[in-house]
């Protein structure tokens, strides 16, 4: 998938803008996120992510993705999803609430009330909301495939605690900062808030959300 924005373009606007941020893009180097395809397949990995360490949630995924005769980089599609049985999903680990969500999400998939075209051309909380029709599937989920499948350059998920970890270290905070705080840093960061998130998921030297990767 190509970029929609200008990733040389972000930095620099940062850099001039917030020097505090301007020394930790110094510090972690270059904006190298590459946007990913598919939003399907976004919104499913999301899902197998939910509320699961890592390591647990992938090793789960690889079952499944192993009993349904595919992989993490040809991923299933919804009809083949719903070919699967109960009993299938359930002996690869797949827990009933996030069968009864992923199958949500194929049903959509399947009967055409969402597409992979469906999102390209919504606004931001126009996604936030077509993304949230599936079980599952809240804001922070959708702000994730905005920055991350979508390659939304001016997205801050307030919600997200790596980020408000990042702000905190970074910004000298005594505690987390709640969002309007978080909105108030972030401010000079606009129209390339994305980046900014970035780097601070980054200054932690943590991983990205699972479902950005």
């Amino acid at each position: 998938m190509a970029f929609t924005y200008d990733r040389e373009a972000a930095l620099a606007h940062l850099r001039s803008a917030d020097p505090v941020l301007a020394r930790v893009i110094d510090a972690v180097g270059p904006f190298t996120m590459e946007p990913g395809d598919g939003i399907f397949r976004a919104l499913g990995r999301a899902i197998f992510f939910q509320q699961l360490a890592g390591p647990a949630a992938r090793a789960i995924m690889n079952r499944v993705l192993a009993a349904l005769g595919t992989d993490d980089q040809r991923w299933y599609t919804p009809q083949r999803f719903l070919q699967a049985t109960d009993e299938e999903l359930r002996a690869a680990g797949l827990s009933r609430q996030k069968m009864t969500y992923l199958r949500d999400l194929a049903e959509k998939f399947a009967a055409a009330e969402l597409s992979e075209d469906d999102f390209h051309h919504l606004d931001d909380e126009e996604v936030i909301i077509k993304a949230s029709f599936v079980k599952g599937i809240g804001r922070w989920t959708a702000e994730m495939l905005l920055i991350f499948t979508l390659d939304r350059p001016d997205v801050l998920p307030v919600d997200d605690l790596g980020v408000r970890r990042g702000m905190q270290i970074t910004y000298g905070l005594p505690d987390l900062p709640k969002p309007d705080e978080m909105r108030r840093i972030a401010a000079a960061w606009a129209p390339y808030r994305s980046a900014g998130t970035w780097y601070m998921w980054r200054s932690l030297g943590v991983e990205l959300p699972e479902n950005g990767r």
